[in-house]
């Protein structure tokens, strides 16, 4: 996610006060970084692509200059390329307007088309910049009037920080993006997160959706969305500048295992829409879905595999279309059956998964569509698609995907929903099914409180060096998925199978040296499951179950369980990643490993 940073003082800010501030937001990932400042009475704007010294350089003496307010922000393209244009902060048509945000402005099209037609110039093909011109349409005098106004016209995710020149004030506003705000006797200061923030006081205020801030020098107004002035309370932070690069947890891993309702939020903004599906990536390929799809084939590596995996079982279920899954690195090897008939899914986080690009490559030559699910904008297999459909979930730090899976398969679903609508239309059961992944960000704030019980479990399963995760149906990915963290992570031995295949071979592996680990939610093959579990438990393996919230009938099936919130069964996939990311994160904390750089393995695999 993008990082944001302001400073406003009673005594004299250096332009290397924001600067260095935003450097401690560089753990977020970023493609681009600018600052804006308020001197002799207009903005200076320097923006640059790369890294934050090409910013350095690009400031060169100024770096050391006295101001009294700036801007400065590090982003993650999700509109429009890297470039210097693109990059932020972004002003007005007068150049007295500079703003910051983090998000996505669904409706910037529209709003961007209606100030063209005002006289209002673009320079940039970011959704941000249209919120710089609408405080411009909107300012007569008064900075927070005009931005109240702003927000008003304004559907999406965003934390907004605007400066203007003739007010010694920043303006700030967080719905769906974070933001945090601080003040001492001389400054007011507003980030991402409390990284920058520490430098000036440990006292902070975290802002809620809906929030809006006025930071002058010394002293902070709260306000709601309608102007109204409300009370906040600060929070005090004890962590040191390193914890607080992560969030004040151990790890990255842990950090972005929590950051997953936010991180959801964004990957569905503007994509999912009262159970509707929104997917304008694939416009320029509707009328071959509509005339010409007859076969879908998913190509993905790893953790994206499960998520494609997920589909398929969705696809399956709701669809008429004939829908195939290969490992990209077999894929590219196994003269595929694709034609100009066939819609190749792509799934890469990185976007240069060399197997994956290779795939797409041959796919391509054969005459398919290609769409890429990819995290990172402008890296070569989106590029080289027919669409692209980015995340949005921020840079992911940790080698161990987490945030990307459950973000993929939201996405992938309002995907599937998008191509049935078009080719036999939706019905109420799918509609219901998006609406629960909207409902999503608000269930995993539940899911996550569970990681105490979860910790309870590690401690009493850490001992052991294999583990069998099984399941059915929807619960067979997850299955797959949380034997291929056990062992990245914790180096422990873990299969993911089938659970009606243990029969066939893997049960002859079990005794009470090899537990299981049972993906066992009360949907339509629970029964199926039971029997599963007993075969299991025959064989004296001790029993791991997650299982929905209320079902009593597991304490007699299972050693150990976990129960979550009960959700439609297509949905079990994202309600329990949470919980097998957790298990595995726990397991290897206390092996005394180092979660975040599993040994032998890289974020983005660009050799075969």
């Amino acid at each position: 996610m993008c990082g944001i940073v302001g400073l406003v003082g009673k005594k004299e800010v250096k332009v290397k006060d924001i600067v260095n501030g935003l450097q401690k937001l560089e753990y977020r990932g970023y493609d681009s970084a600018g600052i804006a400042f308020s001197q002799n009475n207009h903005i200076e704007l320097i923006k640059t692509t790369g890294k934050i010294a090409n910013l350095r350089k690009e400031l060169n003496r100024e770096i050391e200059n006295d101001i009294s307010i700036g801007i400065a922000h590090t982003r993650w393209a999700t509109h429009g390329g890297v470039t210097d244009l693109n990059a932020h902060p972004h002003t007005d048509c007068t150049g007295k307007i500079a703003l910051v945000h983090n998000g996505i402005i669904e409706n910037f099209q529209e709003l961007r088309k209606e100030l063209i037609e005002k006289g209002h110039k673009f320079k940039s093909e970011t959704d941000t910049e249209v919120i710089a011109h609408l405080v411009e349409e909107y300012y007569e005098g008064n900075l927070f009037e005009a931005v109240l106004k702003t927000i008003k016209r304004l559907e999406g995710a965003y934390a907004i920080g605007v400066i203007h020149t003739d007010e010694k004030r920043i303006v700030s506003v967080r719905k769906g993006s974070p933001l945090v705000v601080a003040y001492n006797e001389d400054y007011a200061v507003l980030a991402s997160d409390i990284t920058p923030i520490i430098k000036y006081t440990k006292d902070v205020y975290f802002m809620n959706d809906n929030e809006m801030a006025v930071l002058e020098p010394g002293k902070i107004e709260f306000y709601n969305i309608n102007g109204e002035k409300i009370e906040k309370k600060s929070v005090h932070i004890d962590w040191d500048e390193q914890a607080a690069e992560k969030g004040g947890y151990d790890h990255f891993m842990l950090k972005e295992i929590n950051e997953q309702p936010e991180a959801l939020k964004a990957a569905i903004t503007g994509r999912i829409k009262n159970g509707e599906p929104v997917i304008s990536e694939i416009n320029n390929i509707e009328e071959f879905i509509k005339n010409n799809l007859k076969k879908i084939f998913i190509v993905a590596c790893g953790t994206s595999y499960h998520a494609g995996l997920t589909f398929k079982y969705f696809m399956n279920r709701y669809s008429k279309i004939d829908v195939d899954i290969e490992v990209a690195s077999e894929f590219r090897y196994m003269n595929p059956h694709v034609d100009e008939n066939t819609l190749v899914v792509a799934i890469s986080q990185s976007g240069e998964t060399i197997d994956t690009l290779e795939g797409i490559r041959i796919a391509k030559e054969k005459g398919a569509k290609v769409i890429t699910i990819s995290n990172v904008y402008g890296s070569t297999i989106p590029r080289e698609s027919h669409g692209a459909i980015y995340m949005n979930t921020g840079p992911e730090i940790g080698v161990a995907a987490t945030k990307t899976y459950t973000a993929q398969i939201a996405i992938l679903y309002a995907l599937g929903a998008k191509i049935i609508e078009l080719t036999e239309g939706l019905n109420e059961e799918i509609r219901g099914i998006l609406k629960g992944i909207e409902k999503m960000p608000e269930i995993y704030k539940e899911v996550l409180k569970l990681n105490e019980k979860i910790k309870e479990l590690a401690r009493e399963y850490v001992k052991y060096q294999h583990m069998m995760y099984i399941g059915r149906g929807f619960g067979y990915p997850t299955a797959l998925e949380g034997a291929l963290k056990l062992k990245e992570i914790s180096y422990i031995h873990a299969a993911g199978y089938q659970a009606g295949e243990l029969k066939h071979g893997p049960i002859a592996l079990l005794d009470e040296q090899f537990p299981v680990f049972a993906i066992i939610p009360k949907d339509s093959l629970y029964e199926k499951m039971k029997s599963n579990l007993m075969e299991s438990r025959a064989r004296n393996a001790n029993i791991i179950a997650i299982t929905t919230k209320g079902n009593e009938e597991i304490k007699q099936l299972a050693n150990e369980y976990i129960m979550v919130p009960e959700t439609h069964e297509a949905l079990y996939p994202l309600v329990m990643a949470p919980v097998i990311q957790l298990f595995s994160y726990n397991v290897a904390v206390l092996r005394k490993l180092d979660p975040d750089k599993p040994r032998n393995l890289a974020k983005s695999v660009t050799v075969e």
